[in-house]
């Protein structure tokens, strides 16, 4: 019913995600981070019939390749939460204070907020408001599925970093415990970068949840 494809794109490895309802062929692609033509290329290639491009959040490396997905599905709407758009308006000059080049994203269409349902096909994407890595973050939830899209929140053994503009270790760690850590073990952690693992597993060994 459910299919998640992670590809991990770009100079910093940044895990794109595309999710398709089976029963329906309706997907989204979530944090369009590197390689814009590859992946629309991907995308036809698959059958995948692309309805959303969500955004955890607009850090240059989730959104490096944006632009180029837009210019192959122009017709395809950009959720974002609405405290992350103004970083996407600068996704290229934060991309040149890292010495890397990037195109320009658009601006997106569609505002996502905290208790929000995507609605794709037959899957049902709760949104969940987690800043503190970023302003604006939010994560994806699929129960059904025990499967959370954290972005840049919670890692394999680690967190996200609160030492850029936006960051806030303390609102981070709160987040983590109150909306996370309160899913059940079996859930699994699909981050922004490295390997996927699980509640369980973190709230067990992550030092930083310690």
């Amino acid at each position: 019913m459910i299919q998640i494809k992670r590809l991990p794109l770009g100079p910093m490895q940044t895990n794109c995600y595309i999710v398709m309802c089976e029963n329906t062929g309706q997907t989204a692609v979530i944090d369009p981070s590197w390689d814009g033509r590859a992946l629309a290329a991907a995308l036809t290639d698959g059958g995948h019939n692309l309805t959303h491009i969500l955004l955890t959040h607009a850090h240059f490396d989730h959104v490096g390749g944006l632009a180029e997905l837009k210019e192959a599905f122009p017709e395809i709407p950009v959720y974002i939460h609405p405290d992350a758009a103004e970083q996407l308006s600068q996704a290229a000059m934060q991309a040149m204070f890292f010495g890397m080049k990037l195109i320009q994203p658009p601006a997106a269409e569609k505002n996502l907020a905290e208790g929000d349902i995507i609605e794709l096909g037959d899957l049902r994407l709760q949104v969940f408001y987690t800043p503190g890595h970023a302003e604006g973050h939010v994560s994806f939830y699929l129960p059904e599925f025990n499967v959370i899209f954290s972005g840049d929140v919670l890692f394999q053994g680690s967190i996200g970093r609160t030492d850029l503009p936006g960051g806030d270790h303390s609102l981070l760690i709160q987040i983590i415990e109150d909306k996370l850590l309160t899913l059940p073990d079996q859930t699994h952690v699909l981050s922004g970068h490295g390997s996927p693992t699980t509640i369980g597993q973190e709230r067990q060994t992550n030092p930083f949840l310690q």
